[in-house]
């Protein structure tokens, strides 16, 4: 079915009330494991038709920001989501709980009793108004940053379609963009400091509430931390800033001097080329054949996908005024299909579409053909490494995309993934200093993102921005409001994506067979037994990092 055509029913919170008790009263009715499973799959059922008519509600929210309809809609699934989580948290606890669980985690697997102690430790019933606080909170961010409006030689755009213009390759249009969408910052800096604040003190009381002493603890079971933890990711953290971020200033300063530029300015950040960055050929629907060319030729797993993702028109990737800025990929479970939304603003990012969310996607198509709905449930830092390893996988495509710049394509590619992870962890570490110190006010909060770009970039220069000098550039960050502690999960799944590249320049079909068999192992095992399985390195252990970093270093600077 069409996404277009896909009906939309408002979830009605006294009936979803109704079916989740009737649901735990006959699970404990049951009198086997076996009777049990049969009531647990009733559940999966109404679980998956609330989700998918919440997702549905969600989309087209954000494909028009401005929509009365679903904006009322989604303002009634802010307020129902944290209840529902309460209820099936409740019954999560009679599956945790029950007198048949042999049988039970034999059928769905350990790792999804983890979760389930992950949910109980993070959600209660008094949690539910100020969790409903804090969705409004995330929806008022969101609207307010794809509502800034920008003056572009007549025209209005966004923050998204704003973008090329902060990547062109003439630096005076470059200092211009930068200029706008500093002032848009700036402009809202008091709005994006009030909702922040509000947020950070939310989500403390609720970890307060919960007999947590801050954040951390909460936001780590939240995000199903369930086989690594901070002391892990500092761990993590340390070594990237020991290996990664030297490595990085070199690749920096190469570009630096290949841009021909005394010094690197923020507005010189995302440019790779002194000619500019090879940008795709082709129209929108162009890229999108493009695409379905290149999936076509990948794998039989892939062209069955993307057709399908095609046929039922399950993409929304052209840029407009009034849509949610970013990208995701999420699940229509009633549909066993995957959707990709997203900003198509003429620069390289318009095939990172087509690579790193068709990761997502390609790997939720492939998990949803399984019955066991908790299996679907990957934790993040997985999830990103089927999408980081998939714009690897499908580098040989290049020329489709880019056409005779395709060499600088994968060159830039390669690059900015091996930049990209000290931001990423200096993203991370800003979360962990403000949600272990909530009291911070937004001039302090600004202040330890200065001082965290010092060690993390210390190439960057914001000298000539009033605004980004303050350290504001954070607030552009939807991740930061929006998912809290979700951003390392990136760098995490970058250092496996790079596995996958040393692997495919090896041997291109036995890497492939290894990324099709972690996509199908889903969440059947731990992060760190899946990357056991797959044969991948654990990026926490000690060294790790280090020879990552020296295999780098001989693929890209020798």
């Amino acid at each position: 079915m069409k996404f277009k055509d896909m009906p939309y029913n408002r979830v009605d919170l006294a009936e979803t009330e109704k079916e989740f008790k009737q649901i735990i009263e006959e699970f404990r009715a049951a009198g086997s494991g076996e009777e049990q499973f049969k009531v647990h799959q009733k559940y999966y059922e109404m679980s998956k038709r609330i989700s998918t008519n919440i997702v549905i509600a969600s989309i087209r929210h954000d494909i028009d920001t401005t929509d009365e309809f679903y904006d009322e809609e989604q303002k009634h699934n802010d307020k129902i989501k944290p209840v529902i989580d309460n209820l099936d948290a409740a019954y999560k606890k009679e599956l945790y709980e029950s007198p048949y669980r042999a049988y039970l985690e034999e059928k769905i697997g350990p790792v999804a009793f983890k979760n389930m102690e992950l949910v109980l430790k993070s959600m209660d019933e008094k949690l539910v108004p100020l969790m409903q606080e804090e969705n409004a909170l995330t929806t008022e961010y969101n609207k307010l940053i794809a509502g800034i409006k920008i003056d572009w030689e007549g025209e209005t755009l966004n923050l998204s379609l704003l973008t090329p213009y902060l990547h062109n390759k003439d630096r005076n249009v470059r200092k211009s963009a930068w200029g706008k969408f500093s002032k848009a910052l700036g402009d809202n800096s008091e709005k994006l400091d009030e909702i922040y604040d509000k947020l950070v003190k939310n989500r403390t009381a609720q970890a307060r509430e919960m007999g947590y002493e801050n954040y951390v603890e909460l936001g780590y079971y939240r995000m199903y931390r369930n086989c690594y933890d901070k002391e892990a990711v500092e761990n993590f953290r340390r070594q990237v800033k020991t290996y990664f971020v030297p490595f990085a200033e070199k690749l920096h300063d190469r570009r630096r001097k290949r841009l021909g530029l005394e010094k690197l300015s923020c507005i010189d950040e995302g440019v790779y080329f002194k000619e500019g960055n090879p940008a795709p050929i082709g129209t929108p629907d162009e890229i999108m054949a493009a695409g379905q060319k290149m999936y076509g030729e990948l794998s039989p797993q892939t062209k069955e996908f993307f057709d399908h993702m095609m046929e039922d028109e399950l993409f929304d990737v052209l840029g407009r005024k009034t849509k949610k800025m970013g990208g995701y990929m999420t699940r229509l479970d009633d549909y066993q299909v995957p959707f990709i939304f997203a900003n198509f603003n003429k620069t390289e990012h318009d095939v990172n579409v087509i690579t790193h969310e068709c990761g997502h996607a390609f790997q939720g198509y492939l998990a949803m053909q399984d019955p066991v709905l908790e299996h679907q449930d990957i934790t993040m830092e997985t999830a990103e490494v089927h999408s980081m390893s998939m714009e690897f996988f499908t580098e040989p495509w290049a020329e489709l995309f880019f056409g005779g710049r395709a060499d600088d394509y994968r060159a830039m590619h390669l690059e900015d993934a091996a930049a990209f992870i000290p931001y990423g962890c200096m993203v991370d570490e800003f979360q962990h200093i403000v949600y272990e110190n909530p009291e911070m006010t937004p001039a302090q909060r600004n202040a330890a993102w200065s001082k965290l770009e010092k060690e993390y970039k210390p190439h960057l220069d914001y000298s000539e921005d009033p605004v980004l000098s303050q350290g504001r550039y954070w607030q552009r960050q939807q991740h930061i409001y929006n998912s809290p502690f979700y951003y390392i999960d990136y760098c995490i799944a970058q250092t496996c994506a790079f596995q996958y590249k040393v692997k495919m320049d090896e041997d291109y079909k036995a890497a492939w067979d290894s990324y099709l068999k972690l996509c199908r192992l889903s969440a059947s095992d731990f992060f760190t037994g899946l990357l056991g399985q797959a044969g991948l390195d654990n990026p926490f252990e000690d060294g790790s990092l280090k020879e990552m970093v020296d295999k780098l270093e001989k693929k890209i600077l020798q």
